[in-house]
């Protein structure tokens, strides 16, 4: 009968002690805020998500801004959050996308601190969240910012061969970025609501990268090109700047494969558009590390102080494996960028206690010009200081995860 008591005794002190544990466990996975921590089993994609509406409440945060802002960074790591709605239905990431959006226009359907005069093309890429807004909306004020931002297109300021410029106060030159922040969206409303009309036009930017901005020796692209060469950045005889920088190469691939999204199959400047990809991942396969990785001075992984860099390798991930989903592209890049994001996981990701997923080491914003003048050399690139959860980072990894469905 002791023995029986006794029993009773120690099952409902472990019974009591469980429940504590479970308690403690339950409070271990509570974050200051409280919110619960991120489960280590979800699709990388996701815990990419979560920690993002984590640590950026509003999408206008990312990259640690301070006040909202009508930015090419948020519309970029939001493009991954779109795709992640289309994949999950989970309206959690559609609501993120349309309270920056709501948060950045006004009752009227304008932009805040939008000035159509200052034609900086980087403004057109959050445009493109508003297409799938506007269709689940219906919200008037969506469709009178598409059309805002085609007019910006309409008068924006072009090279004396038709590149468009990359901002009012930088004459005559074009930026490789500038081809993905411009011709997706570029291409969906003409497609959309024009009948394609302007689809040669978009055929031609891509055209003029390569003719001017496609580096002869190694097949990469140069960041930008200036073709009246007066510039200080400019080579004198090709009008190209210095560096072949990793993150341009991403920003010229992710274009492509974007912009052939949308671009029609019965066109005749879509097999073309294929072949620039198919060119650019045969070169860019190249230069890669060891583990699948790219640089950030691309063409020179020997150079001092040079190193591997996460927004490169994660937007060229993404583009080899869309580029493979979508039939651009071989079945065999699908398994270079699969061996690619596992190097990606052990080089750049660290999941901290709380579940949250951070992307170490992401190059800084680069740009050429203005004041202080940047000279665009190997040097400058290299010496630009790496922060960890760059916002193109987060998007690259984001991007990636979602297209190898890892």
């Amino acid at each position: 009968m002791c023995k029986s008591l006794l029993t009773k005794i120690n099952l409902k002190t472990a019974i009591v002690l469980l429940f504590f544990l479970g308690l403690k466990t339950i409070a271990q996975n509570q974050n200051e805020s409280g919110k619960t921590a991120i489960p280590y089993d979800l699709k990388w994609s996701e815990r990419m998500a979560l920690t993002i509406l984590n640590r950026y409440p509003q999408a206008w945060q990312l990259d640690g801004n301070e006040k909202p802002k009508w930015d090419y960074k948020m519309g970029f790591v939001l493009s991954g959050f779109e795709k992640l709605y289309q994949k999950t239905n989970n309206e959690k990431y559609l609501n993120y996308i349309k309270e920056y959006v709501d948060e950045m226009i006004d009752s009227t359907g304008n932009i805040k601190k939008y000035d159509i005069k200052e034609y900086n093309i980087d403004c057109l890429n959050p445009g493109k969240l508003l297409f799938n807004l506007y269709d689940i909306t219906k919200d008037l004020r969506y469709f009178e910012i598409i059309g805002k931002l085609r007019t910006q297109l309409e008068t924006q300021p072009r090279t004396a061969s038709g590149g468009f410029w990359h901002k009012e106060i930088y004459p005559n030159q074009m930026w490789i970025d500038g081809l993905y922040m411009a011709e997706p969206f570029y291409t969906q409303f003409t497609v959309k609501y024009e009948k394609g009309k302007s689809l040669d036009d978009i055929a031609k930017q891509f055209e003029l990268v390569q003719n001017h901005l496609v580096d002869q020796k190694t097949g990469l692209v140069y960041q930008a090109w200036d073709e009246s060469k007066e510039i200080g950045w400019t080579d004198k005889q090709t009008g190209t700047s210095p560096t072949i920088w990793g993150r341009g190469i991403g920003w010229y691939m992710v274009a492509l494969v974007e912009t052939l999204d949308y671009f029609p199959k019965s066109h005749p400047k879509y097999k073309v558009l294929v072949g620039y990809l198919n060119q650019i991942a045969k070169n860019v396969n190249q230069y890669k590390s060891e583990f699948g990785l790219w640089y950030q001075v691309a063409d020179k992984p020997e150079k001092f102080g040079n190193y591997v860099e996460p927004s490169a390798s994660g937007m060229i991930i993404y583009a080899l494996a869309k580029g493979v989903n979508k039939g651009y592209l071989g079945g065999s890049y699908k398994v270079k960028a699969k061996k690619s994001f596992d190097s990606f996981i052990k080089e750049f990701i660290k999941v901290d206690k709380k579940g949250e997923v951070n992307v170490l080491n992401v190059s800084s914003n680069i740009g050429l010009g203005g004041k202080p003048f940047r000279d665009g050399t190997n040097e400058y690139y290299l010496t630009s200081k790496p922060r960890d959860n760059g916002a193109i980072g987060l998007g690259a990894f984001l991007l990636a995860a979602i297209e190898l469905n890892k």
